[in-house]
């Protein structure tokens, strides 16, 4: 069998060409870390940022999913597969001529999700404490600070929506640039 081989083949592979390339990932880093900080300080604009780039997204991709549909016209699902590019072209539409509103709904939907995530990491853990020790109580934890999130979002709406798509992006690309960077200064030590 050849898979360990392959997968030592692939992992030399990667670890030379991010060897190569350092200082692209450094300098990606760096500029993630420079947006999520962006966006911490003024929420409220990454917020409405992030609205309008998911309008764009969904605009482009149903008009797309629309044009592949009527290309593909004989295959199976052509009626659903229409009614999924109108929606996302509806949805991306939406988003862009009401950008404000389509803050508070992304708003709604990102707190729902952190209480279901909450929920349902709850209830993995809880299922899964005999078998993971002490761990399990890590992913208790992380479950708890989903539905704290949750609810810091739910009970401060409208006034969340201010600032809760913003920060959470803010977050995301400052630790996402912090670990390219990470990796660009570890591997040019090697």
């Amino acid at each position: 069998m050849t898979l360990p081989r392959d997968i030592t083949r692939l992992q030399s592979e990667m670890r030379d060409a991010v060897r190569e390339h350092w200082k692209a990932f450094l300098i990606e880093g760096i500029l993630l870390v420079v947006l999520g900080l962006a966006a911490m300080i003024v929420p409220p604009l990454a917020s409405l940022a992030v609205t309008i780039f998911l309008g764009w997204m969904f605009l482009i991709s149903g008009i797309v999913g629309l044009a592949l549909t009527f290309w593909t016209r004989q295959m199976p699902g052509f009626w659903w597969s229409l009614i999924s590019a109108a929606l996302a072209i509806f949805a991306g539409i939406v988003l862009l001529a009401r950008p404000l509103q389509g803050v508070l709904t992304l708003t709604i939907v990102v707190g729902a999700y952190f209480l279901a995530e909450g929920v349902a990491t709850i209830m993995y853990a809880l299922e899964h404490r005999r078998e993971l020790s002490e761990r399990w109580s890590w992913m208790l934890f992380s479950g708890l600070l989903d539905i704290l999130i949750a609810a810091l979002i739910i009970t401060g709406l409208p006034g969340s929506a201010d600032w809760a798509i913003g920060l959470l992006v803010g977050i995301n690309l400052l630790f996402g640039g912090a670990s390219l960077i990470g990796v660009a200064l570890a591997a040019r030590k090697t």
